[in-house]
């Protein structure tokens, strides 16, 4: 069975070569990540021209994701480019302030004076340096060192336990997703959302834009854990942002939540992306320390639908061999996930056809050992609700819709497959799909295969039908 966890590369300076993405196509990149914190939208768009011209070469599907800045809180500049604090030392945090120095340093975000108070504690570069409150005036923030260390040039600020009200959508997200549009990006990635709201302004917004990307929330705040049902409500999937996400929790908290955001979102037929910090060490090192293994193999376990690379594809030095070596470890650590159908099915109510017409199928698939599953799907909802439980067969969405392959990349389990334009026969589509099989070496004669579709053909959300069959063989198993 071919790997079932989806691998995310953010594409950088290291991995933006012709021949690079060749090599990360290769190596088994389901997903691209532009980091819309960095680079042109010129920059941008020649990254993805470039991906689209590998994965003709290399004949893989790969699809895209926009990730927003959002409204990261930072630091100015100083005069030196950085200085070093001394645990201990007064530092001030200036609302007007040009070039800072060696006591004090401008805010990009203003507002800040007024949403902190004595006795609160900041952390500044994903928490390496902390410092705490001690009084605030009209437009500065006096602060104590508790952690000093090395600070330069617009780090950014978290307030421990979260609390701070900048808007999610920032003018600039607002610009930006207008280009994510233009790019015909397959995902957007909303940075630092604290409601459904967020999700949903996005979501208005990509529609004006004229976009049909999901929407994926990054759970990075306090806030949206404590409103983690309505993000799910409002959003495609979720990615667990576990850099910021630690700064605001602590980081002891965050193996925990990342299963319950991770279980959350399957039992909410969401996708699900883990990230930050994963292969950290193969930025400069040809292999992963032992812990990157744990981690990234506890996250498969978890039921993640993707684990994510950053720095490590985007600037790391290798950048091929990190995705070799994250496939290698998903691989093994799903060989040992419990393929059990039964519990999932014991207490669940399914209202819906064509949600009730995947879950037969993964039941009898699971029964009757069948070799693969073909969903023939419009939309993609089919193939999604299949991925939530893992059925260990795998399952191939095949689609005419363009935009429906590239969208089901990141599904865990799931592998997109683009049908030609055959018609609206349904004997026809069925045949089709069984050819599409046997030329990507999914099954062979004399396999046995389950095929779900809709009838009348053409209709998204119509999937009615489950059928069983032989491959070669015209006739229904029973």
């Amino acid at each position: 069975m071919p790997r079932t966890t989806k691998i995310v590369a953010t594409l950088g300076p290291a991995s933006s070569d012709p021949e690079t993405l060749e090599r990360l196509v290769t190596a088994g990149i389901d997903v691209v990540r532009l980091n819309f914190s960095h680079g042109s939208l010129a920059d941008h768009q020649q990254r993805v021209d470039a991906l689209r011209q590998a994965t003709t070469v290399r004949r893989r599907t790969v699809g895209v994701m926009a990730d927003l800045q959002g409204p990261k809180i930072r630091i100015g500049k100083f005069a030196g480019r950085k200085i070093l604090l001394k645990t201990g030392q007064d530092f001030i945090l200036a609302a007007d302030c040009d070039l800072g120095d060696s006591n004090h340093v401008g805010l990009d975000y203003p507002e800040l004076v007024r949403e902190v108070a004595s006795g609160d504690v900041l952390l500044l570069d994903d928490g390496r340096i902390v410092m705490d409150v001690v009084a605030v005036d009209e437009d500065e923030i006096h602060c104590r060192v508790r952690h000093g260390g090395e600070l330069s040039n617009n780090k950014g600020i978290n307030k421990l336990g979260g609390g701070l009200s900048a808007p999610a959508l920032t003018d600039k997200d607002k610009e930006d997703i207008r280009s994510a549009a233009a790019l015909a990006v397959d995902y957007v990635a909303v940075s630092f959302p604290k409601s459904g709201a967020d999700m949903r302004q996005a979501r208005q917004l990509l529609a004006e834009a004229g976009s049909r990307a999901l929407l994926v929330a990054k759970i990075e705040r306090v806030e949206a854990i404590q409103n983690l049902e309505d993000i799910l409500d409002a959003s495609d999937g979720v990615m667990v942002a576990r850099g910021d996400l630690a700064v605001e929790v602590g980081d002891a908290a965050v193996p925990a939540l990342q299963k319950r955001i991770i279980r959350m979102a399957r039992e909410y037929n969401r996708f699900a992306i883990t990230a930050t910090q994963m292969m950290e060490s193969m930025i400069h090192s040809p292999v992963p320390t032992r812990a990157e293994v744990s981690d990234v193999a506890n996250a498969v376990l978890d039921g993640t639908d993707a684990v994510m690379l950053s720095a490590e594809t985007a600037a790391g030095d290798f950048p091929v061999q990190t995705v070799e070596a994250m496939a290698r470890i998903c691989v093994e650590a799903e060989k040992t996930v419990d393929v059990s159908l039964e519990k999932h099915f014991l207490d669940r109510v399914f209202t819906r056809i064509d949600q009730s017409i995947a879950m037969a199928a993964l039941f009898a698939a699971n029964h009757l050992k069948v070799k693969a599953i073909a969903a023939l799907t419009e939309s993609g909802s089919t193939a999604l609700w299949m991925s939530r439980l893992n059925a260990g067969v795998p399952i191939y969405a095949l689609t005419q819709d363009t935009h429906t392959r590239y969208k089901v990349c990141i599904f865990k389990g799931v592998y997109p497959v683009l049908m030609p334009q055959t018609g609206h026969d349904r004997d026809d589509l069925l045949q089709e799909a069984e050819r599409q099989l046997i030329g990507a070496g999914a099954v062979e004669p004399g396999d046995l295969i389950a095929l779900t579709i809709g009838e009348p053909i053409g209709t998204p959300g119509g999937t009615n039908t489950l059928k069983i069959v032989r491959v070669g063989d015209a006739r229904t198993a029973d």
